[in-house]
């Protein structure tokens, strides 16, 4: 049987692949299984530094599965749903809080919650022909899912956000670059190399260094001002400078040297 997620490492980072191509990698209960087993273990797998999102096939996800889950016995609508919808937004939670920078790669549709796993990841790249929805509000439901109204606004801005959770519109990859929701469009056979390269330059950066910083920008999203957020990175700033690996980086900008960190 297809495995839902591949998952390959190199070095330091990680590559986790949706692996439904034959269902634009939909996501069905597996795959969501999956993804939360996988990023709830990052929590306490500190070797692993930087993860990478991508998907084979010529969707990155085409949102949920509705026929990939299965009910269970004596279970009502509502309480089946709810646990698909928990499920699901688990996932989303679990990439927020892991302390490894996610890097997503996204071609071709991105709807619904495939868009969700875009706005979960710290940084993402995508093709020409990446496009993407706010799908819910196509199939009765509310626009707003899969923390869309809290994601989209502060990457987009409140106006073309409420156009997208309002009408579902599709976005295409020229207007996600211009809005800010991704950093830069590359062709297909470029895109995982664009994601690779800018792992190898989060690597420079100190273990502990590289996660209080995804940590801290979190954080500040939700800072109720200027002056918290400066007191985050006052504290984050000090509590660094006492590491080794902090010695370690002085000495080799020094020496004119790479920085050979231990992870202390």
């Amino acid at each position: 049987m297809t495995q839902p997620i591949m998952i390959t490492s190199n070095g330091a980072v990680d590559t986790v692949t949706l692996n439904r191509p034959e269902a634009l990698n939909a996501m069905d209960e597996p795959m969501i299984m999956a993804l939360q087993d996988y990023f709830r273990g990052l929590q306490d797998r500190h070797t692993v530094r930087v993860v990478i999102l991508r998907a084979e096939g010529r969707a990155f996800c085409a949102g949920l599965d509705l026929k990939g889950w299965s009910p269970r016995e004596g279970e009502g609508a509502v309480h089946g749903g709810w646990r698909t919808q928990r499920a699901i937004a688990t996932v989303m939670q679990l990439m927020r809080a892991c302390p490894q920078p996610i890097i997503a790669c996204a071609q071709g549709a991105a709807c619904g919650g495939g868009m969700s796993l875009l706005l979960a990841s710290d940084v993402r790249y995508c093709t020409p022909d990446f496009r993407m929805n706010a799908a819910y509000i196509r199939i009765g439901l509310g626009g707003c899912d899969m923390g869309s109204s809290y994601f989209l606004p502060r990457l987009v801005g409140s106006s073309l956000a409420a156009e997208m959770i309002l009408s579902g519109r599709f976005v295409g990859a020229e207007r996600a670059l211009s809005a800010g929701f991704v950093s830069e469009i590359a062709v297909p056979d470029e895109l995982l190399a664009r994601a690779e390269a800018l792992a190898a330059d989060m690597l420079l950066a100190s273990p502990m260094g590289l996660r209080l910083s995804k940590d801290a920008l979190n954080r500040n999203i939700d800072a109720p001002g200027f002056e918290a957020a400066l007191a985050l990175e006052d504290r984050q700033q000090i509590l660094l400078s006492m590491t080794e690996d902090y010695a370690e980086a002085r000495r080799a900008f020094m020496e004119k040297r790479a920085p050979e960190y231990r992870d202390r």
